[in-house]
């Protein structure tokens, strides 16, 4: 195998990019692993953690390892990998006397008939970008995670005061109009309006109501810490007014991790103005799951539910299965799934990981993106003898992998294998969070997964309570 870095000064890519490239390396033929990233201590510890010697660099620098099977593997990566930093427009594309590319969000404003900006930019300097934007009319959506709360607090202010919104920080998910921002699943049109302070709870539900037959008029994230204290709900009222007023919207649905209760107090108040029904989707212990909650959105849009599929397992369970390990890429799927573990189970050494967090995201590709953290885990806990299922979620979507099952099956039959060879069983759970149209191919990725011993599940709620069956004596 062929070990391959470089360290490129002063060069500088933004994140969402720099996902995708590693994403379109890492499909090469022949490459066993990629990192395309700012050379943040975290990104070098773990270029270390994938076997390179750790260069000398600063996160002004960018820094490429790629793993591949032989010079002509690596020389198709090495291609790619220019291709893709390359595609982007440039100053001198357009011809001879053509204007420059805009340099900022205000300049970029002033020239095109836009009404949103994306900004993607570390979370030190994204206040800067969406700010420019906001006073140059735009509504925003900042992707950009790690954005001091402060600064958060002052956007949503800005955007208040203008009559704009503010989908962020941390907005992974949005669809506008049909257009996805960030991860964002290809659902159908419909009169179904999603205000969200969650990413793949987002996902989760864009995912259920489409495969319900019912279409979505616009998923607006807010960011995670919208409905905190701090944050006072600022971007959750703000989208709700959004949504009253919006003609192709006839049901709304609020979907949060637990919030703090002046502001669900805040939000209630206002969804009982707004004219239109609303269906709360407030996790917190007794709350509906997501699953219950899409049903009634379903149902308020005068639609028949479907419940969701499922593909049992093909590896025999033999059990007995001690606790469980939530390895997660969605945090409120993550705590969707520990709460209904909470109610079910006694105490017993069962713990939730969410590895889309922002202390596992800083300067490195979401586990959306990369499942290397979550592989790694995986094994580990196939040689943990107190660990009997894994359970994991695995989301489809534009920004995505694009072929997760892809690095994941491969990794469920060597974790199954390890355990086996200690003369255990590792029961595998997976919440497959996607659409019928989502680039992955739902199906395929569902019947990969089954076929590595896993089961899968397309409500996230209904693996969480199959892994608490197994635990608890059932089946899964």
């Amino acid at each position: 195998m062929i070990r391959h870095i470089e360290v490129r000064t002063g060069t500088y890519h933004d994140s969402v990019t720099l996902m995708q490239v590693s994403q379109a390396i890492q499909g090469e033929d022949g490459v066993g692993g990629a990192l395309v990233a700012m050379a943040t201590q975290l990104n070098l510890d773990l270029l270390g953690g994938m076997g390179f010697d750790v260069p000398d660099a600063s996160p002004n620098d960018l820094v490429v390892g790629v793993t591949a099977d032989d010079d002509a593997a690596l020389g198709r990566a090495l291609g790619r990998l220019e291709a893709a930093l390359t595609a982007r427009p440039s100053a001198g594309q357009g011809g001879f006397g053509a204007a420059p590319a805009p340099r900022t969000v205000g300049s970029a404003a002033g020239r095109d008939a836009g009404t949103i900006a994306f900004v993607s930019t570390p979370g030190p300097h994204a206040f800067a970008d969406a700010m420019d934007a906001l006073q140059h009319g735009l509504h925003v959506v900042v992707f950009s995670d790690n954005v001091p709360v402060e600064q958060e607090v002052r956007l949503k202010r800005e955007a208040h005061d203008r009559g704009l919104l503010v989908m962020g920080p941390d907005c992974g998910t949005a669809v506008v109009g049909g257009v996805g921002f960030g991860f964002a699943n290809v659902v159908r049109p419909g009169p179904v309006g999603i205000v969200a302070a969650s990413g793949t709870g987002a996902q989760q539900l864009l995912s259920l109501v489409d495969g319900a037959g019912v279409g979505i008029s616009h998923c607006l994230g807010v960011g995670g810490r919208d409905l905190s204290a701090r944050v006072g709900g600022a971007s959750t009222l703000a989208a709700l007014d959004l949504l009253a007023d919006d003609d192709a919207t006839e049901v709304v649905v609020v979907v949060s991790k637990p919030p703090a209760p002046e502001v669900a107090d805040a939000v209630r108040e206002r969804v009982e103005k707004l004219g239109k029904p609303v269906v709360l989707a407030l996790l917190g212990p007794g709350q509906p799951d997501l699953t219950a909650v899409a049903e009634t959105v379903v149902a308020a849009a005068g639609a028949e539910w479907r419940p969701p599929r499922s593909w049992p397992s093909t590896a025999p369970e033999t059990g007995p299965y001690p606790s469980i390990r939530g390895l997660f890429a969605g945090g409120t799927l993550c705590e969707e799934a520990r709460l209904l573990a909470d109610a079910a189970l006694a105490p017993g050494g069962h713990t939730f990981v969410d590895f889309g967090d922002d202390t596992f995201t800083l300067g490195r590709p979401h586990p959306m993106i990369d499942n290397s953290l979550r592989v790694e885990r995986l094994l580990a806990e196939a040689r943990d003898p107190s660990c009997g299922v894994v359970l994991m979620d695995v989301v489809l979507g534009h920004g995505a992998h694009p072929d997760p099952a892809a690095e994941l099956a491969p990794a469920i039959v060597r974790a199954r294998n390890v355990a086996g060879a200690r003369g255990r069983d590792l029961a595998v759970v997976v919440a497959l969070v996607g659409t019928a149209d989502d680039p992955q191919g739902l199906e395929e990725q569902a019947r990969a997964l089954r076929d590595a011993g896993a089961s899968v599940h397309l409500s996230n709620a209904a693996a969480a309570r199959a892994a608490i069956a197994l635990v608890s004596g059932g089946a899964g």
